[in-house]
């Protein structure tokens, strides 16, 4: 039979510590998540619909964005135990140079629109935990500023070619005086997706203010407050902002992309070249064939083609056709530090993520960046040591399987 007695109160003592107050209200709003599911959710409530809409949204019915998240929920680990895992090695030479990190910041467009401080925030966390940083064509910020706010990071310049070449050509110099030693060419945009999402909220490039956005502005009246007291917010290397996304890609880039222009560039370009966009191992040999130094597997994030591959189950046979000619990088539904492991044991040089720290940017800024990378690394290093492994380079094709849909 239990016996019951009243505590006493040395033993309540312990039990009734509250918890320290952080006086900081972005860190103490940011202390409570613990996925990027959870910095996706404060991003919702503390952006307008429209803002936070372009960044989660993906091209028609969505369809390529949730079949690519779907692939990495049916990621089956095979670990191995009674394995040492006191230490675990995070590193991944990537292009020739270390990364502390098995992924990269992918390029991102209207940075600032998610957050004022925009890319030079995202930048100066690549620079601060050693991973590289992208900077978009579409980017809200130049590439002098961004090279100026993190000058010890490793910068890399994603193009889109302007059906103007010499637009194209003054970028890609610039971008090569700025000390950006990677170049990125995406070649899956000839004309712009369909995202309904943008259309049905009425964005446009820059925001125009209306009834509804007013109303939303009531709602959040610190990211209006933001937006209307720091530089104006405009395309860092566009003239010509009116419209929607769609609008602005058929009218500034070219459809008319070949491989000619990929020959014209790796001539021009004297660092290292990506090619980003790749959806099949034919044209994935054709750019390698070319010269390109890595082809970066990717539909876009599910903002261009829908019902296109799936990036990550492209991995193996395109790892097989290119061999150690070029690396292979993969991006689209990395939300979580086991889908770049995954990524990796299939083959994968790097992984590039993109909603993953904008949700941390909307939730809190600089701060929420590095909240995001906090995230995925601790999650690598747990999946990792799960796995029975030591280092990412010890990962391999023996870790991972895909799991039917059955």
């Amino acid at each position: 039979m239990v016996q019951r007695r009243l505590p006493r109160p040395s033993e309540l003592a312990p039990l009734l510590r509250p918890a320290p107050f952080i006086r900081d209200a972005t860190e103490r709003r940011l202390s409570r998540a613990a996925s990027i599911a959870d910095l996706r959710a404060i991003a919702r409530r503390r952006t307008p619909r429209a803002v936070f809409d372009y960044t989660d949204g993906a091209a028609d019915g969505e369809l390529s964005l949730n079949r690519a998240r779907d692939a990495f929920d049916r990621v089956e680990f095979s670990p191995t135990v009674l394995r040492d895992v006191s230490e675990v090695d995070t590193g991944r030479d990537v292009l020739g140079q270390r990364s502390t990190l098995p992924f990269a910041f992918g390029p991102t467009g209207f940075t600032r629109m998610m957050n004022h401080e925009g890319e030079r925030a995202v930048a100066a966390v690549a620079q601060e935990v050693g991973i590289p940083y992208t900077l978009s064509t579409m980017g809200t910020t130049t590439i002098e500023d961004v090279a100026a706010a993190a000058p010890g990071a490793r910068k890399w310049f994603q193009l889109y070619l302007w059906r103007d070449r010499s637009v194209a050509k003054d970028l890609v110099q610039r971008a090569a005086e700025a000390g950006y030693d990677t170049l990125m060419l995406t070649v899956d945009t000839p004309v712009g997706g369909a995202r309904l999402r943008d259309v049905h909220n009425g964005l446009t490039i820059p925001p125009a203010l209306s009834l509804r956005t007013f109303v939303d502005g009531a709602l959040h009246p610190n990211w209006w407050g933001n937006l209307l007291t720091t530089e104006p917010l405009t395309f860092a290397s566009l003239e010509s902002t009116d419209g929607t996304v769609a609008d602005l890609i058929n009218r500034v880039f070219d459809p008319a992309l070949t491989m000619d222009d990929v020959d014209w560039l790796r001539g021009t370009w004297p660092g290292t070249l990506v090619i980003k966009g790749i959806q099949n191992v034919d044209d994935a040999r054709r750019v390698v064939d070319a010269g390109a130094d890595a082809v970066l597997l990717s539909n876009h994030g599910g903002r261009q083609l829908d019902r296109a591959p799936v990036p990550l189950e492209l991995v193996p046979p395109v790892v097989d056709a290119v061999g150690d000619r070029a690396e292979v990088w993969v991006d689209t539904g990395v939300m979580h530090g086991a889908d770049i492991v995954a990524a990796i044991a299939f083959g994968a040089r790097t992984a590039l993520i993109g909603r993953a720290y904008l949700y941390g940017l909307m939730a809190g800024g600089q701060q929420g960046v590095r909240k995001a990378v906090e995230i995925l690394a601790g999650e690598i290093v747990r999946t990792m040591q799960l796995l029975g492994v030591n280092s990412v380079d010890e990962l391999r094709p023996s870790h991972v399987r895909l799991r039917s849909n059955g």
